[in-house]
């Protein structure tokens, strides 16, 4: 007999189906960093916002940034996490960088919430790997598990190679490809037979 923890998606991505009905996820690529009995909470990895970068946002929060990591960081994207508290920052990175608040979500991928993380970054000592998000989607109790069953997502496995090495713009194709399905002949149409 399986597990209850077995059914939660935490570490696994949610591909958002064609007929996705809210055009904010639209080719959505999420991660999952939450999921139980009370809810959902996901950041969508690829929907880039264009008018920010890294550097110019840690220069909001007045975090010095070392002359060695200055290139780097202010030409690091920022991306679009979901509608939800999208002034909250969400660092998705390797995991040989730990702070206190650090989750594990697969195995090479986990998430911190801290300015700590930031400041660690600024330094140039913070995690190899790494993506900044603002904002995150929210599901409560079962409205997930519903939705999956609507037939609005597909989920897959969280890969290091998909996240931190894939293209936002091909991040959707790439993760449909790695399940052995062909975007091209899903529906666009939801229902179910």
């Amino acid at each position: 007999m399986s597990d209850q923890k077995d059914l939660y998606l935490k570490g696994q991505l949610l591909l958002a189906m064609p007929a996705m009905a809210d055009p904010r996820f639209h080719k959505s690529v999420i991660l999952m960093i939450h999921h139980d009995e009370k809810g959902a909470t996901g950041l969508v990895l690829n929907n880039v916002l264009p008018s920010l970068k890294f550097g110019g946002l840690l220069a909001q929060f007045d975090v010095e940034i070392m002359p060695e990591a200055k290139d780097d960081l202010f030409a690091m994207p920022v991306f679009s996490g979901g509608p939800l508290e999208t002034e909250r920052g969400f660092l998705v990175h390797s995991r040989e960088f730990i702070t206190n608040d650090t989750v594990s979500l697969a195995r090479d991928i986990s998430v911190s919430t801290t300015l700590a993380a930031l400041k660690a970054l600024a330094r140039g000592s913070g995690p190899k790997k790494r993506k900044f998000v603002l904002g995150y989607a929210g599901w409560s109790a079962d409205q997930l598990e519903k939705e999956i069953q609507d037939n609005a997502w597909l989920t897959a496995p969280a890969t290091d190679e998909i996240i931190f090495e894939t293209q936002p713009e091909l991040m959707w194709e790439k993760s449909m490809g790695a399940l052995g399905v062909s975007p091209s002949m899903l529906s666009h149409v939801a229902g179910r037979a």
